[in-house]
């Protein structure tokens, strides 16, 4: 089915004839377009901006008003703080489709078209000049700022071929090849860590946000583009990659700042929403909540810990990627066992080490201690937390007792739930505490091996037992009190 039979001219002479006719349609900027589709969200109640999770009463609101406001703006945050998902957002705030002068570079206006191409072929064919329609995906155009981008690459540069091939001398606008920035006209322009973009470049962006000229080549071309830009930024790289230079920054007319989730309820959501756990269907995956809330914590206190570099930040990545790989080792056990049940375990998380080693940013003393070792000490302390939230008032006293009587357990990662559950039935009152972490009797075995180790986890944490590679979970013994030495009176000291 063509445009026509959709209702939607493929003509310039149709479209004058069209709703996109009226003067509020074909003279709005895409600016003024997405203030009035946000105003129509806002008003409807709807969900602004779906997947993102604990921006709602900070972020989100900022941006609403630098859209109202017609303002280009950047997102200032650490990484891992869904500036450039959110950017990516955008998008749906346009127009379903718009009408776009066919084949034309920049998506030229049919009403005002801005490019030399696209008004000799109107003045040439009139209403017979094809109309295509470009829908709100392609209106997005984004750019990683690396320091070899150059001007032509955002603004355009003179093709020799182009040139050649009609004959035109070099100065002629027809012979100009646009960049991203031309071609993103009447849609959306974004660049990731705009201060690493070098600042003759960035030079070229505020001359065109703000007069609508460029040059290039030394040829002075007109140009008055209807975009949005917006821009990210980590505030803590403008003196080790780059800055943004003063000028720019002032035609910048909001900044926003992101951060990381405020509560670990914000967190958990964003981690189960991102990470991928949903594997095949031969076996069912149960991740405890207790566990979920582990790899959580473990984010929560890498931001606060003075061994990791706060002016990194510690990325949302870390749990998301944590999580991921905390499945695949309970599913690789699973299958090596050819267990049906695949249950993550706190043994999971610390297989998990290398998903966080990489995510963190070591200060001077941190690189003394290790990466790895500190990660061990961030999972035990995160364990120490969730443990006390669940399991904190249980009297585990028979427990420990069970451990200082002489009792020992190691588990092996490989061995199965039924003979890891075998094992953990022997130790006096453990089992009977599950049930605080979510575990009914009527659990299977991978459950209950799940939650009963949780329990030991959290008394290592608490260092009411202890635990090593060699012996596993034990007790030290306390020592009898050394027998005092019997010693005869000192003779008295006479006085004269």
């Amino acid at each position: 089915m063509n445009s026509e039979a959709k209702g939607k001219p493929e003509s310039l002479g149709r479209l004058r004839h069209s709703p996109w006719a009226e003067p509020r349609l074909a003279n709005r900027s895409v600016k003024e377009e997405m203030r009035e589709n946000l105003l129509c969200g806002l008003g409807e109640g709807g969900t602004l901006f779906p997947g993102i999770h604990g921006y709602e009463d900070t972020v989100i609101p900022q941006i609403v008003n630098a859209i109202l406001a017609r303002h280009n703006f950047i997102l200032l945050g650490l990484r891992g703080q869904a500036k450039s998902r959110i950017l990516r957002g955008l998008v749906q705030f346009l127009d379903a489709e718009i009408p776009v002068v066919a084949s034309c570079e920049i998506n030229d206006n049919p009403f005002r078209p801005i490019c030399r191409a696209c008004r000799e072929l109107i003045s040439a064919r009139g209403d017979d000049t094809p109309i295509a329609w470009l829908p709100r995906d392609q209106r997005y155009v984004e750019k990683l700022a690396t320091p070899d981008v150059t001007i032509a690459d955002i603004i355009g540069d003179i093709d020799p071929i182009k040139a050649a091939r009609g004959g035109r001398d070099l100065s002629d606008e027809l012979t100009l090849h646009f960049g991203l920035l031309p071609r993103a006209n009447r849609g959306i322009f974004a660049i990731n860590e705009l201060p690493d973009l070098a600042g003759k470049i960035q030079v070229g962006l505020f001359n065109i946000m703000q007069e609508g000229d460029i040059q290039i080549k030394g040829y002075p071309i007109r140009l008055p583009l209807d975009v949005l830009l917006v821009f990210t930024a980590n505030p803590e790289d403008y003196t080790a990659r780059g800055k943004i230079i003063t000028p720019l920054k002032d035609r910048v007319g909001s900044e926003v700042r992101t951060h990381y989730p405020a509560s670990i309820e914000e967190g958990l959501a964003i981690t189960a929403q991102e990470a991928w756990t949903s594997r095949d269907g031969q076996r069912r995956l149960e991740i405890p909540g207790y566990i979920r809330e582990v790899i959580e914590e473990i984010a929560f206190l890498a931001r606060e810990d003075k061994r990791i570099d706060r002016r990194s930040g510690v990325s949302q990545r870390l749990p998301i990627a944590c999580l991921e790989s905390v499945v695949s080792n309970a599913e690789q056990r699973a299958v090596r066992n050819r267990e049906v049940v695949v249950a993550a375990r706190i043994v999971d998380v610390y297989a998990a080490i290398p998903a966080m080693t990489g995510k963190m940013e070591l200060e001077y003393e941190g690189e003394l201690r290790g990466a790895e070792n500190i990660a061990r000490e961030l999972i035990r302390a995160a364990a120490g937390k969730v443990f006390s939230k669940y399991v904190g008032e249980a009297n585990l006293q028979p427990v420990v007792q069970w451990f200082e009587m002489g009792g020992e357990l190691k588990m092996p990662e490989t061995a199965s739930a039924a003979e890891t559950f075998a094992q953990l039935k022997r130790i006096q009152g453990l089992i009977e505490h599950i049930e605080r972490l979510g575990v009914t009797g009527k659990a299977d075995a991978a459950a209950s091996v799940s939650a009963a180790e949780f329990i030991l986890e959290g008394l290592w944490a608490h260092k009411r037992i202890s635990r090593n590679e060699e012996r596993g979970f034990y007790a030290e013994r306390p020592k009898p009190p050394e027998p005092r030495e019997q010693y005869g009176r000192p003779p008295r000291r006479q006085f004269n």
